[in-house]
């Protein structure tokens, strides 16, 4: 009822046997642990090392830096497959160079690609991006970090907050602002400054869910980068960081469809073995109801993504109204995490709000999949704009 079955058109049978062997890697290397290491606020690093031993890090990238080809619904299958682990910090931070590579990849100088892309994706290094400030989420425009060109290096001074793997990693993909006199997209560049930057300062920060991810608050106090870890041209960062979200969105968008889909697993089980006055939980009419809505919702917002990744995999449609259509996709699929975690909540009643279900853990990060990868709010308005109202 909850999986069904692939689409022809979208997975062929190379695509289900990769399924295969992530769901497999995923029940027995992640899903048995993520309870303790939601608890321990981490997972252990060499996880990297055996995701990347199963092709999983490299997915996409080319084989000349240690890659692993794969199209868009491969990209689908990775997110949905790790979000069966039912731990959005977990996935979060192992695939967070999932959105600090790319800018790299597509547009870094090719020193800089074997600098970077083979020690990432044997999983020996950690990569991360960081766009979000302070004062400024969604909005990249507005981004104060400033880069300022000294010789042969860039002075780098700002901040970045709510980073993913921002203690752990040791290549971050930088949004800075090479041209101060500029305001809006414009002056805007990408650098990559290592870790052990001589100025840089990270503070881990405590947050509602995500535990098993690390999240830090970054300080750059005039930073020496090398002119070298430039990616892509001057004062074009901004393109470079647009066409990254994305990618970004709709795999968010097939993990919150697979957590929707956890809860509903969660709370018709719960269901049926809970007995009231006598009968099932299930046999009531209201629960039965509620369950056939967290299906419904899942299901649509499932197919939009795979219709969208079909679209993207045939260069089929206009850019601009597959940009806005992916940002809906996203909105979607948020909201029907949303209702299918608090209405899971409901069905478990106490046992609902104990650490430890499925259910639980989900709740608590719904809002960040609201809001990571650009807020509810900015997609709406993102997608409105794009379609010209």
């Amino acid at each position: 009822m909850f999986n069904a079955p692939p689409l022809p058109h979208c997975f062929s049978p190379e695509h289900e046997a990769f399924r295969d062997a992530l769901r497999d890697f995923v029940s027995r290397e992640i899903t048995p642990h993520v309870a303790a290491w939601d608890e321990a606020g981490g997972f252990p690093r060499d996880l990297y090392q055996r995701a990347a031993a199963l092709g999983i890090l490299g997915l996409g990238y080319p084989e000349a830096y240690g890659g692993t080809p794969g199209d868009v619904f491969h990209q689908i299958i990775l997110s949905e497959e790790m979000a069966r682990c039912g731990s959005g910090g977990v996935v979060a931070s192992l695939l967070s160079h999932s959105i600090g590579l790319p800018p790299i990849a597509r547009h870094g100088s090719d020193w800089l690609k074997r600098k970077v892309l083979p020690p990432v994706i044997a999983g020996e290094r950690i990569a991360a991006l960081a766009v979000t400030e302070p004062g400024g989420g969604s909005d990249v425009a507005a981004l104060k970090t400033t880069a300022v060109r000294d010789g042969d290096h860039y002075l780098v001074s700002g901040e970045k907050a709510f980073i993913t793997s921002g203690m752990r990693a040791d290549f971050f993909t930088v949004a800075v602002r090479t041209d101060p006199a500029q305001r809006g997209a414009g002056g805007i560049s990408a650098l990559l400054i290592e870790a052990d930057t001589l100025g840089l300062s990270r503070h881990a920060l405590h947050k509602m869910g995500w535990w098993a991810s690390d999240t830090a608050h970054l300080r750059f106090d005039q930073c020496r980068v090398p002119a070298s870890h430039l990616i892509g041209a001057e004062g074009q960062g901004f393109k470079v960081f647009m066409h990254n979200f994305n990618a970004e969105r709709l795999g968010m968008a097939a993990q919150a469809c697979v957590y929707a889909q956890l809860c509903c697993e969660e709370a018709l089980a719960w269901a049926r073995q809970r007995h009231t006055f006598g009968e099932p939980l299930v046999q009531r009419q209201v629960i039965r109801h509620k369950l056939a809505d967290m299906v419904a919702r899942t299901d649509a917002a499932r197919s939009l993504i795979y219709e969208l990744a079909w679209r993207l995999h045939h260069s089929h449609g206009d850019a601009a109204d597959l940009v806005g259509r992916i940002a809906m996709a996203k909105v979607l699929a948020s909201q029907a995490m949303q209702l299918c975690a608090d209405q899971a909540v409901q069905i478990l009643g106490g046992m609902g709000f104990m650490r430890g279900t499925t259910s639980e853990r989900i709740y608590r990060e719904v809002k960040v999949m609201m809001i990571g990868g650009g807020s509810e709010e900015i997609m709406k308005d993102l997608a409105a704009r794009q379609w010209g109202f």
